[in-house]
């Protein structure tokens, strides 16, 4: 029988007022739950993939403490929504497919097929085991049992924004891209900054979807634009104007912000009044730079958090509140930063400008997002700050920015157009350490492309000679970044998520950013992944594999093949 869409993955309109997401909070040291993954395919043939609690609660937001345990007994109910197509045809060019095996076992059965799934938990320090945030192995499938995930949040994790999502090879842009994502919140980050004590705070979680309107002809508040050109994947290339049609659309807790008009959706506060706004970029593909506007005028916002960790922490130099005027978010970067509502009788505009994503790259125009009206009989929002903070202990390692690394590493992004002459042809996507050929990511090795020991410090130069912006990340631990194409840059905090400049194809070397890279946390042994979080990027072959062994392993670092080219 087939399913209604209102059966599973529901969503509100455009224009909609937003509602945060359920919270589901931690009690004596654990919070348990069950979760299942739906999908479901629209009229329209768009596919909604989505979480929902036993109750029916969708995407809730995960809120623990450090120390806690969370346990999520997880069920796979997606459906195969399209049976016509061989699995392996709907899965990227280049992407190394591998099939399930009847009764495999889900930590170790890989299988990548359009109905297998698992999760990842962006941003936290925990084991890359299976059962915890293993994504190499570890597949659920339908007719499993329910999985368990059951990790614990270490007792000095930095309190902030993190979020889960699925992690399967091939897969992951589609089920992100459907909604497949919700928020996670590590408690205390007044302990960090006590000037932030009592303030309410608001989840906001920016998704994108496919084209509502793909058909649509441009707003007429926009400039006459020629006819949009569309890259290998059927998304809309990059203009280089900041106008034009997107590659997709956005939403704001679920509601859409369609093109041609992007009817912003909307919220209330009250006048000046000021609230701790938690905003993840859970878009597979898009990049966002984002920018509150009253009239015209940009507003200065707070940042106190990036990806899951605030601006002073670990010892970090860094002021507790950085002010700015916008803040860019590529796809999987969180942001937690202070806003003020619009004086009495104003409204303010929450809106993302223009990213210059290349050449090579899809077209994310300037838009709206979302309305703010002033009202003095706004309702507040679910959650406010503990009224009193007690500081955190102090940081047992050095701050990271000050430990020597013990080597430096050059890695590369590159993509390989079929056609050369035009960076829009089917493309592969590799991610290299300099001196090897670039290849797609293999799923079924199981060899290292890095190994390094647990309590080292390195740097890595990562160089971008596409002509597409991308977007680094490693999972388990944060980086500094040190600085951007050669130029020292003052940030004197972390990140997990980092934009790498395109190649324009006349500058006199390729862009790059140096990272500090700490792998000092015991939580981090084993075996997980770097990538580019541009999802199709991922999916396409833009990934490595790195090995944490435990710090006393006596054997070398590097394998004997990248002692000098992956070494400099």
């Amino acid at each position: 029988m087939q399913r209604a869409p209102q059966d599973v993955c529901d969503r509100p309109g455009p224009g909609s007022a937003i509602a945060e997401p359920a919270e589901l909070r931690s009690h004596d040291g654990i919070l348990e739950t069950d979760l299942s993954v739906h999908d479901e395919k629209l009229p329209d043939g768009t596919t909604r993939y989505c979480y929902l609690t036993s109750d029916g609660k969708p995407s809730p937001t995960l809120r623990l403490k450090p120390g806690d345990q969370l346990v999520i007994h997880f069920k796979n109910d997606l459906v195969d929504l399209d049976t016509a197509t061989p699995a392996i045809d709907r899965a990227l060019a280049g992407a190394p497919i591998c099939t399930a095996k009847k009764a495999a076992n889900p930590c170790e059965s890989g299988a990548m097929t359009p109905i297998s799934t698992n999760l990842h938990f962006h941003g936290l320090t925990v084991p890359p085991v299976c059962h915890q945030d293993d994504v190499l192995k570890t597949s659920i499938q339908p007719d499993d049992a329910p999985f368990e995930y059951r990790l614990r949040i270490p007792d000095d994790a930095p309190p902030g924004l993190y979020w889960y999502h699925p992690h399967l090879h091939g897969f992951s842009k589609t089920q992100v891209l459907g909604g497949a994502s919700g928020a996670i919140i590590i408690e205390g980050i007044e302990r960090a900054d006590p000037s932030l004590a009592g303030l309410p705070e608001r989840v906001l979680v920016i998704r994108d979807q496919d084209l509502a309107n793909p058909d649509a002809q441009p707003s007429k508040s926009e400039p006459v634009m020629s006819k949009s050109q569309l890259d290998s994947d059927g998304d809309v290339a990059n203009s280089g104007t900041g106008f034009g049609k997107p590659s997709k659309d956005l939403s704001v807790n679920f509601v859409p912000v369609p093109y041609p008009n992007y009817p912003p959706a909307t919220l209330s506060m009250k006048p000046g009044e000021r609230q701790l706004w938690r905003v993840l970029n859970a878009s597979a593909i898009t990049y966002l730079n984002l920018t509150l506007l009253v009239g015209r005028a940009p507003q200065q916002i707070g940042i106190v958090g990036l990806d899951g960790v605030p601006l002073q922490f670990h010892g970090s130099p860094s002021p507790s509140v950085q002010w700015v005027n916008h803040i860019g978010l590529p796809p999987g970067s969180r942001a937690e930063f202070i806003v003020e509502g619009p004086p009495a009788g104003a409204s303010a505009l929450l809106v993302t400008r223009a990213v210059d994503t290349g050449p090579a790259g899809e077209n994310d125009p300037n838009r709206a997002l979302l309305t703010i009206t002033a009202s003095a009989d706004a309702g507040e929002p679910q959650a406010a700050l503990p009224a009193h903070a007690e500081p955190l202990p102090r940081p047992v390692r050095p701050w990271v920015g000050d430990v020597a690394p013990v080597r430096v590493r050059m890695l590369f992004f590159s993509e390989q157009p079929e056609n050369p002459n035009d960076p829009n042809s089917p493309t592969k996507f590799f991610m290299t350490i300099d001196g090897e050929t670039p290849k797609p990511f293999d799923p079924q090795s199981d060899v290292p492309d890095i190994t390094v020991k647990q309590g080292e410090v390195e740097d890595w130069i990562i160089e971008n000679r596409s002509m597409e912006l991308h977007d680094f990340h490693i999972h388990q631990l944060h980086f500094q970044l040190l600085d951007w194409s050669g130029i020292a840059v003052n940030e004197p905090f972390l990140r997990d998520t980092v934009n790498v400049p395109y190649y324009n194809g006349r500058m006199l070397k390729y862009p790059s950013v140096r990272l500090r890279m700490d792998f000092r946390d015991p939580n981090i042994i084993g075996t997980f992944v770097y990538h580019c979080h541009v999802l199709e990027h991922e999916d396409g072959g833009m990934m490595g594999r790195i090995r944490v062994v435990p710090a006393n392993t006596a054997s070398s670092t590097t394998p004997p093949n990248q002692r000098t080219k992956g070494e400099l």
